[in-house]
């Protein structure tokens, strides 16, 4: 496998050297990965990634390559980099599962680890995290909006390199699509492979027609002919019932389907079923393609489009969009206690939640739906019975809860160095994701204005973080210090 440990930003590296000139190469630090706003302004991320942070961990090495390229640099010296060419990963990592419906600002996953290991894996976890969650949010808005249509992944072509591409379909896969059109990635991960044809094959021919009966000709028993290169009423339908009367019928193969890709594809798969069961094909399925996206498709269902399927590309593979993941320091341990630490911002948005901490999800008992989510220290213990929610900054805003069944969302995923998770196959990721967003309340799933779910803090958690923000902002000796340097 390719060793990718030097798959990390510059400065971590640089950093790196300044803990290990500083003495600090066994300090134990504890980091965050969180994100502050759900993507395509909806009301929740589905979590992505945790597959390819696995593999990263676990191939994370400075071999003889790695260490003469940082050599060549001229930046290193050669005790930090004796140092790297002996360095292994050997601490504990926690993280939800992919697939978790997550929320702003509460961690999905903490490293606790020595502070120049802890530093180095920063870019290559946040690119698998916001990679991957973005990926499976975009999919399983499709596919939910798709209601129960089976959407299948056509965005290979659209994504932002190869490697991108073969982990956009992993993703969209468990973000609820049926299959995908990249065979690459069906091979590595055994996702079903799907597709129809395109339009070059209609233009390289003499005429329509001829297209698709040679097309049928090889491919008899999965033949969906795309019928929009000229006119999809007047050529392309006329012309894949000819073939399928005069060819697939009378040797006993199906005529499984068209597909639409451009014009008013509302109007044109209603004129289209219409054409199939008069020539008598009423199995004959519909498929639609052509930039679809959680909007069109609601709005072409709203419009009795007649569709049996759905092949969406970029909107999937690459959307226009990101999570935003960032991994900050939230905790060092010194003689063997804890000591959190913040990162202070004038934007109160990006003041975040310090210190080792766990999150908790509230499940009503009898329906099954989350109530809400509150992160709390690691040393807290939530009750059973009875909880108020409290409101992060707006603190008059509570609500309490009862009859409820919790979850601990962060779970082992290395200790000491050592994998203690069992990671699911891709199905069972899929199955989950989707039981994971049947506990969202329908106003938390829906695409416009979505009802903002709660996530709140343990009294002990937000009262550390008032004491760290005044201590650092306080008109003391300390505070003016602090805020002379901060505020440069």
């Amino acid at each position: 496998m390719e060793n990718k440990t030097l798959m990390t930003d510059f400065y971590e590296l640089t950093m790196a050297q300044t803990y290990f000139n500083e003495g600090k190469k066994d300090e134990i630090v504890y980091f965050d990965i969180f994100f502050r706003k759900n993507p395509f302004n909806g009301g929740y991320t589905m979590s992505g990634g945790l597959e390819e942070t696995i593999d990263y961990i676990q191939n994370f090495k400075f071999g003889k390559e790695e260490i003469e390229y940082l050599r060549g640099l001229n930046t290193f010296n050669e005790e930090f980099l004796n140092y790297l060419s002996n360095l292994k990963f050997k601490g504990d990592i926690y993280a939800v599962e992919d697939g978790t419906a997550v929320f702003p600002n509460e961690p999905v996953l903490t490293v606790k680890a020595d502070v120049i290991t802890a530093q180095l894996l920063e870019t290559a976890l946040l690119t698998n995290f916001n990679h991957g969650a973005l990926v499976t949010t975009a999919a399983k808005r499709i596919t939910n909006e798709a209601k129960g249509i089976p959407v299948m992944e056509f965005g290979a072509r659209r994504a932002r390199g190869i490697d991108s591409a073969i982990e956009a379909s992993k993703h969209a896969y468990v973000g609820g699509c049926v299959g995908t059109s990249n065979t690459y990635a069906g091979m590595k991960y055994g996702i079903p492979v799907l597709g129809t044809m395109a339009h070059s094959l209609v233009t390289e021919s003499e005429d329509e027609y001829e297209a698709f009966l040679k097309y049928a000709k090889s491919n008899p028993y999965n033949c969906v002919f795309l019928v929009d290169t000229y006119d999809v009423l007047r050529s392309g339908i006329p012309n894949a019932i000819r073939v399928a009367k005069e060819f697939l019928i009378p040797n006993g193969y199906p005529f499984k389907g068209i597909r639409i890709d451009s014009g008013d594809l509302a109007y044109l798969s209603k004129e289209a079923r219409k054409m199939l069961d008069a020539a008598g094909f009423p199995d004959t399925k519909i498929c639609l393609s052509n930039g679809l996206d959680e909007y069109s498709i609601r709005d072409y269902i709203k419009q009795e489009a007649v569709i049996d399927s759905i092949g969406a590309g970029d909107n999937i593979a690459a959307p226009k969009e990101r999570v935003g993941g960032v991994y900050k320091l939230v905790a060092i341990e010194k003689d063997n206690e804890i000591i959190p630490r913040i990162k202070i911002s004038n934007d109160t948005a990006k003041t975040i939640n310090p210190g080792y901490k766990k999150a908790y999800r509230f499940y009503d008992k009898e329906t099954g739906f989350a109530l809400g989510d509150v992160i709390a220290l690691a040393d807290e213990t939530i009750p059973n019975d009875n909880y108020i929610l409290v409101h992060p900054t707006e603190t008059w805003k509570k609500k309490e809860i009862t009859d409820y069944n919790k979850r601990e969302l962060l779970v082992p995923i290395f200790r000491d160095g050592e994998l203690v998770y069992d990671l699911p196959t891709l199905k069972e990721r899929q199955e989950y994701c989707q039981k994971e967003f049947e506990t969202l309340y329908p106003e938390v799933q829906r695409i416009n204005n979505p009802h903002e779910y709660y996530v709140d803090l343990t009294n002990r958690l937000r009262e550390l973080k008032n004491e760290l923000i005044n201590m650092y902002t306080a008109d003391n000796e300390f505070g003016k210090g602090f805020q002379k340097v901060y505020k440069k």
